[in-house]
């Protein structure tokens, strides 16, 4: 288990409007069983160790997200996100009240069901040494590249799939952000981030609970999988 006096914040990404799920509403207030996506990834950030939150949310959405939000068991503010998923983060980073030793986990409000066992595995990975971690699944599909006209197998045995929380030092991870910024660099999450400044991503379990709500049968199997844990 982390040293518990090291503090432990979390930027939650939910800026996007999820328009594959064609829901009228932002995807991270689609609610799952009753209680909105956001509100899912916020308890499961604070069961697994979070003690302050930032979340980025879509512009002119601030009553309903502080709603979804309201009396959840760790300070949470929310602030307009960017233009893309990266834009937002550096946002969510600098609203982020901590030191720089702190650990910051970067989350999808997505992956709403993630287990609090994973967010501590990451937390403990950075609190133990590592410049970052990430939680990964191993690959279970056939994987083909295509090049042009031709197709060929890809050895899944060697590839994982990447997951949320990403975890680093926060004062590193600005600095990661920022480089990344003036360089012009564009990424998809924030191991790559830190990659990209020097820094060594450590790998931890992740869960097949901690899947992405992207489409509408996404939600059906999000749903069964609260199921079983009421049932558990």
């Amino acid at each position: 288990m982390f040293n518990t006096e090291i503090p432990v914040v979390a930027v939650v990404v939910a800026a996007g409007i999820g328009s594959r799920l064609g829901a009228p509403v932002p995807k991270a207030l689609v609610e799952l069983d009753g209680v909105p996506l956001v509100r899912h990834a916020v308890e499961a950030l604070i069961d697994g160790g979070v003690q302050a939150l930032v979340v980025t949310i879509p512009a002119g959405y601030e009553l309903a997200f502080d709603e979804a939000l309201a009396g959840v068991a760790a300070p949470v503010h929310c602030v307009p996100g960017g233009a893309s998923r990266q834009e937002s983060v550096a946002l969510g980073l600098a609203g982020l009240d901590a030191s720089d030793d702190a650990v910051v986990l970067v989350h999808d409000a997505a992956r709403a069901l993630v287990p609090p066992a994973v967010v501590r595995a990451v937390v403990d990975a950075v609190a133990g040494g590592a410049e970052s971690a990430v939680p990964v699944v191993p690959v279970v599909d056939s994987i083909r590249r295509v090049d042009d006209d031709t197709s060929v197998v890809v050895n899944r045995a060697r590839l994982r799939a990447v997951q949320t929380p990403q975890g680093a030092r926060l004062g590193a991870l600005r600095a990661a952000h920022a480089a990344v910024a003036q360089q012009g660099v564009e990424v998809t999450d924030d191991a790559t981030v830190c990659e990209f400044a020097g820094m060594r991503v450590a790998l931890v379990a992740g869960h097949r609970d901690a899947l992405k709500v992207t489409e509408p049968t996404d939600l059906v199997l999000a749903s069964a999988i609260l199921r079983s844990r009421k049932e558990s």
